[in-house]
């Protein structure tokens, strides 16, 4: 009977400390799904300067203890987590039977497009984990710099890739705009930075509450009151309250509007679901709805018209034939018109600029093409697999990395679908004298949640870069933004709908516009440096 019983209270320790020892794994993974409720469709964008402190307490409280498991798997959990749901409009594409791809095989390739991104998120978080206990040490105030550092260029790493879209700074867009403003200095890493710092700050006052070391002996009138002061909680609060101030400031320098400078932009949003484009009765649609919008447009006295992605799916040289730009000759009114490019046996996406005469003045290719949507990435590895899944043959080609869209009304930023999610885009066109944007995309296979993230890339864009920027879709949300990131017209989803708006071209360089990313550098910089003065000290 004893034996039973031991055995028995065994089980229970056993499966108690199994528990425990899965603890930190599953808070993790908690902390990272709480970041990824940040953006939409749920917007909790204030989680965002408390979601990493669970992680940064267990990575470090754990480095303590000798007899802990390896430190990756919670941060593995979190970036699985944050990743994962903020990520979860991709299921939106299954099913692909209207490309041709069957049931079963549509629902592999999007289980694997969602699986294998938030995986790869988890990887560069334990990448970010593992240095953070590698080489912080024993100084608080060093592992908040190096982990601000480390997650900053692992952002600019991954960013520099096919795969990117959820960096931390846009979980403050486009709610939080005054903090979003700290773009102007150096770029999404800026608000990337802020928010790290942030976390870490109180993380690190939490591990630290006990004992007051952060409480220095000013005096001993004073000695007493600061034993009671985490000093890094203050620091916390410091930054936070400091860096929107700076991002305020920002907010609310006026916008110059000359009237020289002004250009009224119409868009059409012809919602035609992508299951009918590729059939003769969608592009009959599609012809009806854009020439019908343009010429609504027209009548309204607009001087260009933009229209979204693939707007008409067909080859440049069929659009000359087409009702659309026969109404461009007719009414005289520019208009920019999203169809397909051809080089040599491929094809681009583009978007074309038509003049007055209905002649193709300028073109511009989508360079950032869509991961198994429009190419096989790592094609080499999985070009096998995706082909067996899927019966589609790609032909799509990206365009070159250099481009400029000059327009009648000068040089534009133009920006096509998933190029919303690289600002570098954005800014060596604004660099190279592009006076607003141009954001034309077709989000209608996803959910609503991805066109709404979208249009808070695009806000971030238009920050970054100070522009004015219109936004064509097919579906939702086509809308008009201030550089402020202020919404000035946002469609409805799954409508059809014509809108006109005065937007104002500029030509003002941010500093992010001149110089880039320069805090990136510059925190890795101060990082090395404070790692090998501790070394030095030690």
């Amino acid at each position: 009977m004893q034996k039973k019983q031991s055995k028995k209270q065994g089980e229970q320790r056993e499966q108690g400390e199994r528990f425990i020892s899965l603890l930190p794994c599953l808070v993790a993974l908690a902390s990272g799904i709480l970041m990824g409720l940040t953006v939409a469709p749920v917007g909790a964008w204030l989680l965002a300067w408390i979601a990493i402190v669970p992680l940064w307490v267990i990575i470090l409280t754990s480095a303590k203890r000798k007899n802990q498991s390896p430190l990756a798997p919670p941060a593995f959990f979190w970036g699985i987590g944050f990743h994962g749901v903020a990520l979860f409009w991709i299921t939106g594409i299954h099913p692909m039977t209207w490309l041709g791809v069957p049931w079963l095989p549509s629902l592999a390739i999007t289980l694997f497009c969602w699986g294998f991104i938030s995986v790869l998120g988890g990887v560069f978080l334990t990448i970010w984990a593992a240095v953070i206990v590698r080489l912080g040490g024993k100084n608080p105030w060093l592992r908040v710099l190096i982990g601000t550092a480390v997650w900053c260029g692992l952002e600019s790493l991954w960013s520099a890739g096919p795969l990117w879209w959820s960096s931390l700074a846009y979980t403050q867009s486009p709610q939080n705009l005054v903090i979003v403003h700290l773009g102007q200095l150096s770029g999404p890493n800026t608000v990337t930075a802020a928010i790290v710092a942030v976390n870490g700050l109180i993380a690190e006052g939490w591990i630290n509450r006990r004992g007051t070391e952060g409480a220095e002996n000013i005096s001993s009138v004073f000695s007493a009151p600061l034993r009671f002061v985490n000093k890094y909680l203050v620091a916390a609060t410091g930054l936070l309250i400091t860096l929107h101030f700076i991002g305020f400031f920002l907010y609310s320098r006026p916008i110059t509007q000359p009237p020289e400078a002004a250009l009224k932009v119409g868009i059409v949003q012809g919602n035609i679901p992508n299951r009918l484009l590729r059939s003769s009765e969608g592009f009959r649609r599609a012809q009806e709805n854009y020439t019908n919008g343009y010429l609504t447009l027209a009548d309204q006295g607009v001087d260009a018209v933009l229209t979204p992605e693939g707007a008409l799916p067909i080859f440049q040289r069929n659009l000359l034939g087409t009702a659309l730009v026969a109404a461009v000759k007719e009414k005289g009114v520019v208009a920019w018109i999203g169809a397909f490019g051809e080089r040599g046996d491929s094809y681009t996406i583009s978007l074309f600029t038509f003049d007055s005469k209905g002649e193709i003045v300028s073109r511009y290719d989508k360079s950032k093409l869509v991961p198994l949507g429009e190419y096989i990435p790592f094609e080499g590895i999985f070009g096998g697999l995706i082909q067996r899944l899927s019966p589609l043959e790609a032909h799509q080609v990206p365009g070159s990395a250099n481009q400029i869209f000059d327009t009648p009304f000068g040089r534009a930023i133009a920006s096509i679908c998933y190029e919303s999610a690289f600002p570098e885009q954005f800014r060596r066109q604004a660099a190279a004298g592009g006076q607003f944007i141009l954001s034309s995309s077709n989000d209608a296979h996803y959910t609503a949640s991805m066109p709404f993230q979208h249009h808070a890339q695009d806000i971030m864009r238009a920050i970054e870069t100070d522009r004015w920027s219109a936004r064509a879709t097919n579906t939702g949300y086509s809308a008009f933004v201030d550089p402020h990131g202020r919404t000035l017209w946002m469609s409805g989803y799954n409508t059809y709908e014509t809108h006109a708006e005065t937007i104002y071209r500029r030509q003002t360089q941010t500093l992010y516009v001149r110089w880039g990313d320069w805090l990136t550098p510059l925190l890795l910089g101060l990082s090395i440096l404070g790692w090998f003065v501790q070394r030095v000290i030690n």
